[in-house]
């Protein structure tokens, strides 16, 4: 009989491949929406894409780069494996985000509609990369880290760390632009809370 909680052990090295691919090109997708339409997120993708625009460097390489500082903070939280999962994650969400563009363009994309589709897409597509034992990386990884060794609770950091984020965006980008982003940032945020529940996910 199955415990109601189980370890992502259970997923072979294909499963977790097509999970990865497909979690990490639909935040891929949701991001060349974001840069479209001149949002931005929370988190590690939400500082990389800040910096993008004002560095008007490319969103893939200016996410890898700042993603590798974090790596030993996730090797001592979770451990190799989660390290090298979520390296290869990271690795082709940056991939993603520079190709994808190449392939799409939007004719029209109304603000509202494309903030709710984002956090959809986002959230769809961590929930698929954070059941495979993997993430992307980042605040999340420190946020855990630091949770491990003050007792600070991961979310108020993650929170403390969106809240300056979105701060600083509001000096640099107009304010209904940093509006959506909130909006999208907050039905993410909603898509994983309801849906990714350890206590309710069984791994087939």
């Amino acid at each position: 009989m199955q415990t109601k909680e189980q370890t992502t052990a259970n997923h072979t090295l294909f499963e977790d491949a097509q999970g990865f691919v497909f979690g990490t090109a639909m935040c891929a997708f949701a991001l060349v929406m974001l840069r479209d339409l001149g949002f931005i997120t929370g988190q590690t993708a939400g500082l990389s894409l800040l910096l993008a625009y004002i560095l008007e460097a490319p969103f893939g390489w200016v996410f890898f780069v700042v993603n590798l500082p974090f790596y030993w903070f996730g090797y001592k939280r979770m451990g190799k494996t989660f390290v090298l999962k979520t390296f290869v994650c990271v690795a082709l969400i940056s991939v993603f985000a520079e190709v994808f563009p190449l392939l799409m363009s939007f004719e029209k994309l109304d603000p509202t509609f494309g903030a709710v589709m984002l956090g959809f897409l986002q959230g769809a597509g961590l929930m698929a990369i954070f059941r495979h034992g993997g993430s992307l990386g980042g605040i999340g990884i420190l946020a855990l880290y630091l949770q491990d060794a003050t007792n600070l609770k991961a979310g108020y950091v993650q929170l403390g760390f969106d809240a300056v984020l979105f701060a600083v965006a509001a000096f640099l980008l107009p304010l209904p632009q940093v509006v959506f982003s909130l909006l999208g940032a907050v039905i993410l945020n909603l898509v994983i809370a309801i849906n990714h529940r350890r206590d309710r996910y069984i791994a087939m």
